[in-house]
């Protein structure tokens, strides 16, 4: 039996990969001003059932949380209690050892509204960004920007 509905779109997060994870969703977090995902309970029950490793976890925040992955998540979107792990919008940070070494593939660009660029510029800088930047085309106006590890992104 074949069914005619139209498939659920798909749910996706987006990864970024980081020598230093934990640093990079704090710089996400802030810019964002989203929320650091807190797995310490499902991180904690699975130490317990000795299924993960003490040496694949850090202290961050004054919580457990894994070394090597860490996301961020909107505020207002759901998310899995006992895992912590938002089901919304997110970005996650893993650890990679070799740093960037060429242009994005894919950038975020974000919109902080109507004549609020160069006061969210200068708010990026403070959280560790640095411009790149500034783009005047016919089409619009933005600042490219690199996060603390040279990732870039735009400012509309």
């Amino acid at each position: 039996m074949t069914s005619t509905s139209e498939p659920a779109p798909l749910h996706f997060k987006i990864v970024i990969d980081a020598n230093d994870p934990h640093a990079q969703a704090d710089f996400w977090a802030a810019a964002l001003h989203y929320e650091v995902e807190d797995n310490s309970a499902l991180i904690g029950k699975l130490l317990d059932l000795g299924a993960a490793p003490a040496d694949l976890t850090v202290e961050s925040h004054g919580r457990r949380a894994w070394r090597d992955l860490v996301a961020v998540r909107h505020p207002d979107d759901p998310y899995d209690e006992e895992s912590g792990t938002g089901l919304g919008r997110r970005v996650l940070f893993q650890r990679v050892p070799e740093a960037k070494t060429g242009k994005n593939r894919i950038h975020l660009d974000l919109h902080p509204g109507e004549g609020r660029r160069d006061e969210e510029v200068a708010r990026l800088e403070g959280l560790g960004a640095d411009v790149l930047r500034h783009v005047k085309e016919p089409g619009g106006e933005w600042v490219v920007m690199a996060d603390p590890e040279g990732n870039e992104f735009c400012v509309h």
